[in-house]
């Protein structure tokens, strides 16, 4: 029971500090207590039961949730995450995030997020389908391509998607790719979207490597976390010339001062990211995030940057690929020491970008090339970069409450027009 116990407390601080900084950027903006009363949680939270027949014959039955943060702007949209650890409180969080990420890039959502309580890990790949199906019956009433359109997370991919799209179509008696992103291209997936979130990341990587004059090339990188976001975020910084001087998994970090062989690294990792498990000279996710480098990328889970070890980063430049990585102390922290801290909910707004791009194309049929869905996600994060850092600028505050600014503006101005508030 102490270990659950830990696990909800942790859960509610991401959801508490979240609120704390949509509450100051609402101050700062000038709007009533009303709005912080309508915004600190989400709009609708569903929990489900699904009974799912295992391999062995018996029934388990599962726990899920969806969190829809705020449609004043439009169909709420965020992804589904199958973790051991999900909890209410981390769903909430999360869908509020999906709302300051696509305030942040100027989409027309609210924000998103589901979870279910279960290891895949231990699953098989039936009863992971029987799974996602029984998930999509048990949401269905209140999801849809107008309504709610979900998308992987943690420990789901394409092919779960897949599974969710058909059912969602067999209940909806019509063929619906629009009513979930993160397809396979042939079944109305879009390119890029597999490589989106790491892609903003490193967009974001770019531009703030040019605020803080640090040329790329030869740049020293350290990436926490080896999974979807952190593996290609390595790749395309190798591939810019940068040195990968740390990666880490669930089980540890590798460190070369040389920079690791990120192509050789990709190729042994496995279907979870985890790669170190093959190294016998590791060292902790502690001492990881504590290396001398020039750019740290949290790309792993919440709470890793703490008032505890805020001091001994020694990077010029952190940027948030994971959601939550550095607790509201850090922040403060960090900032006062000069550091140039790129939030999560711009960092990683990549991936919901691209999503919404699979979105526009499942709804009007007609499919775009890999080079235009880059070159329309370099434009759109570009932008919100700029907006971001000028908002911190000129208001002067940190970049995370720069972009909450950024972020719940559009939604709070939707909720007025509406007659809401």
């Amino acid at each position: 029971m102490v270990a659950d116990k830990g696990k909800e407390s942790h859960q509610h601080d991401v959801l508490k500090s979240t609120q704390t900084v949509i509450h100051l950027a609402l101050d700062k903006l000038g709007y009533p207590e009303e709005v912080f009363e309508l915004l600190k949680e989400p709009v609708r939270m569903l929990t489900v039961k699904i009974p799912v027949r295992m391999d062995d014959g018996k029934v388990k039955v599962f726990t899920g949730y969806r969190a829809q943060h705020n449609d004043a702007v439009g169909p709420t949209k965020g992804g589904i995450r199958f973790h051991p650890n999900v909890t209410e409180k981390e769903v909430k969080a999360l869908s509020i995030w999906m709302s300051l990420k696509c305030g942040i890039v100027d989409l027309p959502y609210g924000g998103g997020k589901g979870g279910i309580i279960c290891d895949p890990r231990d699953m098989s790949f039936r009863e992971l389908e029987r799974l996602s199906r029984g998930y999509v019956r048990a949401i269905s009433q209140i999801v849809g391509p107008a309504k709610d359109i979900p998308a992987p997370d943690v420990f789901t991919n394409s092919q779960i998607m897949a599974w969710m799209m058909d059912e969602y179509s067999r209940i909806d008696e019509y063929n619906s790719p629009g009513f979930i992103t993160g397809k396979p291209l042939v079944l109305g997936g879009s390119h890029g979207r597999e490589t989106a979130t790491a892609k903003g990341v490193t967009i974001c990587i770019r531009e703030a490597a040019k605020k803080k004059g640090i040329d790329l090339k030869g740049a020293r990188v350290v990436v926490q976390g080896f999974g979807n976001a952190g593996s290609f975020l390595a790749k395309f910084m190798h591939d810019a010339g940068a040195k990968i001087i740390g990666i880490s998994d669930a089980y540890g970090g590798l460190h070369d001062e040389n920079g690791l062989d990120i192509d050789y690294l990709l190729d042994r990792r496995d279907s979870f990211g985890t790669v170190t498990k093959l190294f016998n000279d590791t060292i902790s996710n502690e001492e990881l995030l504590e290396l001398d480098c020039d750019i740290l990328v949290p790309a792993a889970i919440e709470n890793q940057i703490t008032e505890e070890n805020a001091h001994n980063i020694r990077a010029g430049i952190v940027v948030e690929a994971a959601n939550g990585p550095t607790t509201l102390e850090a922040t403060k922290i960090l900032t006062e020491r000069g550091i140039l801290l790129v939030p999560d909910v711009l960092a990683s707004s990549g991936g919901v970008t691209v999503s919404y791009f699979e979105w526009v194309q499942n709804n009007q049929g007609y499919y775009w090339t890999e080079e235009e869905v880059e070159e329309k996600l370099e434009k759109i994060l570009v932008n919100s970069f700029q907006n971001v850092y000028n908002t911190a600028q000129t208001r002067r505050v940190d970049m995370r409450l720069a972009a909450y600014m950024v972020g719940v503006r559009k939604m709070a101005e939707a909720c007025r027009f509406r007659g809401w508030i």
